[in-house]
């Protein structure tokens, strides 16, 4: 959605969110994304480059998109401090810190009930 994409790249992923204003706060508290509002049903979730540029969106829908398909994994460099503030920020811890090759992994899902994972390096 930029001009630095990438030919064959994952370029952007939208979260479908049955309360955008909730969705909104859950993810600025428990990672401090920003967002770029485009009205009522759609908000760009704002690239951490500080280049004005979009790593993806989120879309209200009335019902959210059934459990499965792609999971989304977030970077973390202390990944139980991101843990500790999952719960806070209103979203639900799936699966607790659990180690696998290379580092350590959790799932939780947000507001809406999207899963999502965070990970780290060891």
């Amino acid at each position: 959605m930029t001009g630095t994409s990438q030919h064959h790249t994952i370029d952007y992923v939208e979260l479908v969110v049955t309360d955008l204003a909730a969705a909104k706060q859950f993810y600025a508290s428990a990672f401090g994304w920003e967002f770029v509002d485009y009205g009522p049903t759609y908000a760009g979730i704002a690239s951490g480059r500080g280049d004005g540029s979009e790593v993806g969106g989120l879309l209200l829908a009335e019902e959210p998109r059934p459990v499965g398909g792609p999971l989304v994994l977030l970077y973390s460099d202390d990944l139980d401090t991101t843990r500790d503030a999952i719960e806070p920020a209103g979203g639900r811890i799936l699966q607790e810190p659990y180690d696998f090759p290379g580092g350590r992994r959790l799932h939780f899902a947000d507001p809406s009930g999207n899963e999502l994972g965070v990970w780290s390096a060891a």
